[in-house]
């Protein structure tokens, strides 16, 4: 049995057993096992989301989604891994693969591999599983305010700044406010080869609307 997902996913023949890696972490840029596309995952609101942050071959259509309104929207920034949560024990994340070849969404699971690989594997019905390897394009992305808050709206400000003391207090001068520390940065989008300098089309995944507004 075979799926062929958009992003250049064979999902076939066996699963080999992975060996357990030190702060595994899953997030970042991934080059999909054919080259045809690299796929981001970031953790965005507690789960795992990937998406298609580059293409081989530039302006994909999803056009065998079974949904009439989506057939033309762009593959480019289209999740493909959903809201994949962590399992308990072991570092891996199970959810949900949207194939692109037949506009179908499976279950799936993702497990890093050391540092640079991460696998990952889906089923159909529970059963009749293969998997793939990816290969680490881009480092892994902090979690940003920007994807902490991306289902959350916008952040609350911040209080007032505190009263002064000493001799300010005394004569009701009060202290110039902070300034905001700024948010920590995603880590840049590796260039794919013959790309240098290529600008980011798809940015913080977790500002997608697909996955911002994904509702539990």
């Amino acid at each position: 049995m075979r799926l062929a997902l958009y992003t250049g996913i064979i999902l076939a023949g066996g699963y080999s057993c992975l060996t357990p890696a030190l702060a595994a972490d899953p997030t970042g840029d991934w080059r999909v096992a054919d080259g045809v596309a690299n796929i981001r995952v970031a953790q965005c609101n507690g789960s795992m989301w990937g998406a298609v942050s580059w293409e081989k071959q530039p302006g994909g259509r999803d056009q065998n989604n079974p949904d009439v309104s989506k057939k033309n929207r762009p593959t480019l920034g289209m999740a493909t891994l959903i809201d994949m949560k962590k399992k308990s024990g072991v570092d891996q994340w199970e959810g949900q693969v949207y194939n692109a070849q037949d506009g179908q969404t499976y279950s799936a699971t993702i497990t890093p591999v050391g540092t640079d690989q991460l696998e990952i594997k889906g089923c159909v019905m529970g059963f009749l599983c293969g998997g793939e390897t990816w290969t680490r394009v881009g480092p892994p992305i902090p979690l940003s305010t920007a994807n902490a808050m991306a289902k959350g709206g916008a952040p609350k400000p911040a209080g007032a700044a505190p009263k002064a003391q000493g001799a300010q207090a005394t004569t009701g001068a009060t202290a110039p406010a902070p300034a905001p520390a700024p948010a920590p940065k995603t880590a840049a989008a590796a260039k794919p080869p013959g790309q240098k300098g290529a600008a980011d089309q798809v940015g913080d995944i977790c500002l997608l609307p697909e996955i911002a507004g994904f509702a539990h």
